[in-house]
């Protein structure tokens, strides 16, 4: 979690997003899943922001296959992320999935 705008957007290029989109929030995750990072363009400059956790991981939902890298989350699911719930037992039905 060393990087910052530059290095956050060169890992981004890595995964063929060459151009941010105002309409989504890159996360970022250390190994140990205690800290986050969200990188936000909002077409006049870029936020990063921030989290470190005292105690405890951001438990992230499983990837839909092996081979998936990048997670889309709906914002409901980013909060309940964020905010300590573990996202590996609990499913979304699927009339609450959204579609990114």
């Amino acid at each position: 979690m060393r990087k910052s705008f530059n290095g956050l957007i060169a890992t981004l290029r890595d995964y063929n997003i060459t151009k941010l989109n105002a309409q989504y929030l890159y996360v970022f995750s250390n190994k140990r899943h205690n800290r986050v990072k969200l990188l936000y363009f909002d077409r006049t400059g870029i936020y990063l922001v921030a989290k470190k956790l005292e105690e405890g991981t951001f438990r992230w939902p499983f990837p839909r296959t092996a081979e998936e890298t990048i997670l889309p989350l709906a914002p409901e699911t980013l909060q309940l992320l964020l905010d300590g719930v573990d996202l590996r037992g609990p499913k979304l039905r699927e009339r609450y999935r959204g579609e990114h």
